[in-house]
């Protein structure tokens, strides 16, 4: 009974291989796995499977699960406190998913908002491009990576809630069409402030797929990259240093000095009374370039070691293998199947 109390939860998040990572990805994302490390068995998949959904380029995918992960290491996460791995290199998930898709209506899959916004662009992009039946089973693959190692908290997004959803639902489903066998995981949406907006257009949230190439803050952006983007952000027509709804360029740039300093954003208001916006543009500018130089740096570094970058993948793939073998040996038993997989 004590070790059972003192077992850790199982904390599963995975992430697209988008190549660079941009500060809202820090702020929401890595910079929090980075704490749960310290407190869960972390599993942080690299989803390489769920990246050819949409159209892409094979040596793409391949450079960007690379740089994925030397930016993951670069910000701290460290490979003898939780397990870093690519999705394809564990088998189970695909054969979980397809297990899983047998238990879930289409019609489900149809309603998720995520499909419908993909697929509405797909058709109307350039040469209205065919809709692969992968996107609309997106979130199926999705719930397999979860509950294949039957994890408790699953940190997401808040447009990932309605796909947590689902994960939940085909747990069930699972356990009551043969018997209980999943956990029922828990979305963990850590509380982070203010989203980071475009610093182009602070309406529309920091993106890569933002069009003007001064929107996005990259972690690995080099020190005068970074300044010129904060000293061309938009602002507004006054010069106080205020956080106000009319005010979403200024209140942006407090919210990026925020996230990277920890300061309050009163604190900052009160730093910066009667100051420019131009002074204040280039403190935030100086705040930003010291808290990602360093993650550059080591980036850098990481990328021309190739070897303990796979070394790491390796690593993280078979602790990840482990778990996946032990769930996948009671799904096949519980589903009928013959033989069920060893975990040699």
């Amino acid at each position: 009974m004590e070790n059972q109390s003192l077992q850790k939860k199982v904390v599963l998040t995975c992430a697209q291989p988008t190549g660079k990572l941009h500060l809202g990805n820090y702020i929401g994302a890595v910079r929090q796995w980075v704490k749960m490390q310290e407190d869960y068995e972390c599993y942080f998949g690299i989803v390489d499977m769920h990246a050819i959904t949409m159209p892409y380029v094979p040596a793409e995918l391949r450079k960007n699960t690379y740089m994925c992960a030397a930016q993951y290491l670069a910000c701290g996460l460290d490979p003898d406190k939780c397990s870093m791995f690519i999705q394809s290199n564990v088998r189970g998930h695909a054969e979980l998913t397809w297990i899983l898709a047998c238990l879930c209506p289409i019609g489900q899959l149809e309603r998720m908002t995520q499909f419908k916004d993909k697929a509405r662009k797909l058709s109307e992009g350039a040469g209205g491009a065919s809709i692969g039946s992968g996107l609309l089973f997106y979130p199926v693959l999705m719930a397999a990576d979860i509950l294949i190692y039957n994890a408790d908290l699953v940190p997401v997004g808040e447009d990932q809630k309605q796909h947590m959803e689902l994960a939940r639902d085909l747990a069930q489903k699972f356990n009551n069409t043969y018997s209980p066998t999943f956990n029922l995981p828990e979305a963990y949406i850590p509380k982070t402030g203010a989203r980071i907006m475009s610093l182009q257009n602070p309406d529309a949230k920091m993106s890569k797929s933002d069009k003007n190439a001064l929107g996005s803050l990259y972690m690995i952006d080099t020190p005068d990259v970074l300044r010129k983007k904060i000293m061309s952000a938009v602002t507004d027509s006054g010069s106080e240093v205020k956080f106000a709804e009319e005010k979403s360029g200024i209140s942006n740039l407090i919210s990026i000095m925020s996230s990277v300093t920890d300061k309050s954003v009163s604190d900052i208001e009160s730093e910066f009374a009667g100051k420019q916006y131009g002074a204040f543009k280039k403190a935030v500018a100086d705040a930003v370039i010291a808290k990602f130089d360093p993650i550059r740096i080591k980036y850098e570094e990481l990328m021309t070691d190739k070897a303990y970058l796979e070394s790491v993948l390796k690593r993280g793939a078979a602790a990840a293998q482990r778990r996946a073998d032990k769930m996948m040996s009671k799904v096949y038993r519980k589903a009928g199947y013959v033989d069920a997989i060893s975990s040699k």
